[in-house]
């Protein structure tokens, strides 16, 4: 590629074909064209990579690299290790981007000499039946204190406060490869960009997030990890990754542990309401054994979180089969009620819709009618 390429974006690709079309597309029509699209296909045994070649036959800037299965954490790597983009975007496959996303977000990065730039996004889901989109912005910063200006995540733990996600901002290339930031490699995991997030906010100098959505963010996909509820404990696995990464230099570790140790219980807590409800009391068990050693080694500090958030922590610790009672089989049983409320709704319906009940209402009309009629009459021949 001859140009100079300002953004190298990276789309880990597995088995998406029903949405790859609208994902390639935005990136492909991004109004900077000094871009480079690096698709990793990894695996994929449906059409996506007939649907990449697709796009590659017209459009130079689009890299193909064809690798074995070998999940979302080494696809990303291997597309990191072959950008040569001055930043870098990621976008999921089942995802999309506005037309500006990318030229916007470079030249505030320029402008500012940042090491990344974040901004807020769009979570949507579309209607099966019309393909009617349904959106839901989301704020990366919920106390509106921290956007448009540039500061140091890495002497500022509060920034991690941020929703965490890799797809929204672009990484200065430089900055990742300077300090080896990649993706865990562990197969058959899933949410390894939690430890990629880490990384970033503990490492960057120069930082700043936008008070503008740009980025689409697919919540209906049946395939995402999101939606999957038998993998467990992929976030306990990418966990334990990040302590790793940031218990290497003690320095880092008693700077963020306190951050960890939240981001630690929001994330459990996202895992808990994912997982099938089969696996809901093991996994509360061993969570509640994990914040016992982190209360023990003093990495849980009451002010990083919110009062509410304290407490439900503290009963966990302490009653594990309580916590499972009250948050788990009393919700289990709440939606078992309205599953079958919904259930005698669509009964209902279905017994309005009938020829059976419109003939009978309309017999069970007509006498109340006579009835009116004669009443009204009587009425009527007292008055004379």
């Amino acid at each position: 590629m001859s140009m100079s390429v300002k953004v190298s974006v990276i789309l880990p690709i597995y088995n998406v074909e029903m949405y790859l079309d609208e994902c390639l597309e935005s990136v492909k029509r991004q109004t900077l064209k000094e871009i480079e699209i690096i698709c990793v296909n990894d695996g994929s045994t449906d059409a996506s990579l007939s649907i990449i070649k697709k796009y590659a036959q017209d459009d130079p800037r689009f890299i193909i690299i064809d690798k074995e299965n070998g999940g979302y954490g080494k696809a990303m790597n291997v597309g990191l290790d072959r950008a040569s983009g001055e930043y870098i975007g990621i976008v999921e496959p089942d995802d999309f981007v506005p037309l500006n996303m990318y030229e916007d977000l470079y030249r505030v990065a320029c402008e500012n000499d940042l090491d990344m730039v974040k901004a807020d996004f769009y979570r949507f889901t579309r209607d099966s039946e019309n393909g009617d989109m349904s959106l839901v912005y989301n704020h990366l910063d919920r106390t509106d204190s921290w956007y448009g200006r540039v500061f140091d995540p890495s002497s500022e733990p509060d920034a991690i406060r941020f929703i965490m996600n890799t797809w929204s901002g672009i990484y200065r290339r430089e900055f990742l490869n300077r300090y080896q930031i990649r993706h865990n490699e562990t197969p058959g995991a899933s949410f390894q960009d939690n430890g990629f997030f880490f990384q970033t906010f503990v490492r960057a100098k120069r930082a700043m997030i936008l008070k503008r959505p740009y980025y689409m963010n697919r919540r209906d996909n049946p395939n995402s990890s999101v939606n999957n509820r038998e993998k467990v404990y992929c976030m306990n696995i990418e966990y334990d990754h990040i302590r790793e990464i940031l218990m290497a230099e003690p320095e880092i570790w008693e700077k963020f542990k306190y951050m960890y140790s939240l981001k630690k219980y929001h994330n459990y807590n996202f895992t808990l309401n994912r997982i099938g409800d089969e696996f809901k009391k093991e996994y509360i068990e061993r969570i509640s054994r994990e914040f016992k050693r982190a209360r023990d080694k003093g990495e849980l500090d009451q002010s990083v979180f919110y009062v509410m958030e304290w407490e439900k922590l503290q009963f966990l610790i302490r009653d594990p089969e309580g916590f499972y009672v009250k948050y788990c089989l009393q919700s289990e049983h709440e939606r078992a009620l309205e599953r079958k409320v919904k259930r005698l709704e669509k009964e209902v319906d279905i017994v309005r819709s009938s020829t059976t009940f419109r003939v009978g209402r309309f017999f069970m009309f007509i006498p109340v009618t006579i009835k009116n009629w004669l009443k009204k009459s009587g009425n009527s021949e007292e008055n004379i």
